[in-house]
């Protein structure tokens, strides 16, 4: 199957030949479907919390004061933020009698309202270094001049830019981008003991240089206008991530020099620069969900909330595995641990009849002594994102898990009807706690779901692919994780899919 120079390809990719048979094999038998038992609801998997219980669990963080770490995924260019202008600018006509003549409604959009977005004034200096003016190209209909310096490499290239590096919001009349807005966020709720704030970015090789100058030309700022000292790093995704492709009929899929082709592996690929992390709570969330200073209130108390419920939930457990390995461990305190799992972290297990006490404390520390995340879910409205269900394992226990609709059988009547039950879905809102009752690291390799992934169909150089991506990150990446979901405003969810969002007033 493999040549000399396949075989070189794979090590040097970091891969081996047993690993890439076996992406090879998935391709051919394919992921099986995850089993719903019900979905996650209020009270039934999902916390809801009153004020008296926030500002309790706020409190405790704030006591705590824990050493956190803040990671923002923060990979790819923002192509897809400008899909609808990109394809405008294929057909636009070099000049437009009004706005009116221009078909697209998200185009329209666009232009009526260019003014308020917090790149404007960047984009008329371009534009005014090559003796044009925003208003004078918009009052002539040009608006397929203003996308060429928009968009492209002529201006400020914004369509092949990182998110992190777009200007998204005004604050105190200054435009900011996606990054230093993390920043400032960050600062509210990742801040240690010693000042010191700690956030690491993903991103890609190709944008590193960028996000650097963004930091230096930043962070000083910031650290003496809060009193605070940023500790900042970034990581790739790793080439040994990377999946195979193979063409249609699941051969391998060469390229036109004759070399395998490998492709990335998607954002499931990031438990590994997760797992290389160290800290005692990991704060996750999307480059682009993200608020102006000024309406950041609600995501820091519900971010110091979350906390707060996974220190707590961290202290029982901690407590009863400090039980379990004692010599007081006995039958009444097997009852009152095995509720806790069922109650308070909505984990259902086979219980056998007859098991010895050695058995079942083994079985116990096995249950609890995983990584812990604490998951926001907001009600859904119609925004995509993975939904709380609980899902029967391959052993008959049933866990909570962040769910995609890709991952259920769509032939299956009552799979459907059952994801269709979902009250709520993951705005990726993580607080994650990484070390087990002896302040160890978790191997956060071992936790993830190895029969779970998604295949694609793509294409490159005119010819049709398969690509197979890993467990997303929050889903099968994080699949045997203790889970528990609790409801947060759907004011802590803002994420930016299309330009036109930054024109919410959650971004203005």
């Amino acid at each position: 199957m493999f040549t000399e120079k396949d075989i070189q390809q794979i090590k040097e990719q970091g891969l081996t030949v047993d690993k890439v048979k076996t992406q090879i094999n998935d391709f051919e038998s394919g992921f099986p479907f995850l089993n719903i038992y019900k979905p996650a609801t209020i009270n039934e998997g999902i916390v809801r919390l009153d004020d008296n219980k926030i500002s309790a669990f706020v409190k405790l963080f704030e006591d705590v004061n824990p050493d956190t770490l803040k990671f923002v995924p923060a990979s790819g260019a923002a192509s897809r933020m400008f899909k609808f202008l990109f394809e405008f600018y294929e057909i636009a006509k070099e000049q437009y009698g009004n706005i009116d003549q221009v078909g697209n409604v998200d185009v329209k959009i666009f232009f009526t309202n260019i003014r308020k977005f917090a790149f404007y004034n960047k984009l008329n200096e371009v534009l005014k270094a090559k003796d044009f003016d925003v208003e004078n190209l918009l009052e002539q209909g040009r608006y397929k001049e203003i996308l060429k310096y928009f968009l492209f490499e002529e201006g400020l290239n914004y369509g092949q830019k990182p998110k992190g590096i777009l200007l998204f919001h005004i604050n105190n009349n200054s435009a900011k981008t996606a990054f230093e807005e993390h920043l400032i966020e960050g600062i509210n709720y990742t801040k240690s003991a010693n000042n010191k704030v700690k956030i690491h970015f993903t991103i890609s090789v190709e944008h590193q240089e960028m996000f650097k100058k963004l930091v230096s030309k930043s962070v000083k700022k910031l650290e003496d206008n809060f009193s605070v000292k940023f500790e900042i790093s970034f990581s790739q995704q790793k080439p040994s991530t990377d999946m195979i492709a193979v063409d249609l009929n699941n051969d391998l899929f060469r390229n036109n020099d004759g070399s395998l082709l490998f492709r990335p592996g998607g954002h499931g690929a990031l438990i590994e620069n997760l797992n290389d992390l160290d800290a005692e709570i990991i704060f996750i969330k999307n480059i682009d969900n993200v608020v102006p200073e000024k309406l950041k209130e609600t995501t820091i108390k519900y971010k110091k909330a979350l906390a707060g419920i996974l220190l707590s939930y961290q202290e029982k457990i901690f407590n009863y595995i400090d039980k379990i390995e004692s010599n007081d461990f006995d039958c009444e305190l097997t009852q009152e641990i095995e509720q806790f799992i069922k109650q308070e972290l909505s984990y259902d297990f086979v219980k056998y009849e007859k098991m010895d006490l050695g058995i079942c404390k083994k079985r116990l520390l096995e249950i609890l002594n995983k990584p812990i995340r604490v998951c926001g879910m907001v009600k859904n409205e119609d925004e995509p994102g993975g939904g709380p269900f609980r899902v029967i394992q391959s052993n008959g226990a049933v866990n909570l898990q962040i769910v995609e609709s890709s991952q259920i059988n769509q032939d299956d009547a009552q799979q459907v009807s059952l994801l269709k039950l979902s009250s709520h879905f993951n705005p990726v809102d993580l607080v994650c706690a990484i070390k087990d009752y002896k302040g160890d690291k978790f191997d956060l390799l071992k936790y993830r779901d190895p029969n779970t992934g998604f295949i694609s169909k793509k294409s490159k150089d005119g010819k049709e692919l398969k690509a197979q991506e890993l467990p997303g990150l929050w889903n099968g990446a994080m699949a045997k994780w203790n889970t528990i979901f609790v409801e947060v405003p759907i004011e802590t969810f803002n994420p930016v899919k299309t330009v036109n969002d930054l024109l919410r007033p959650e971004h203005q």
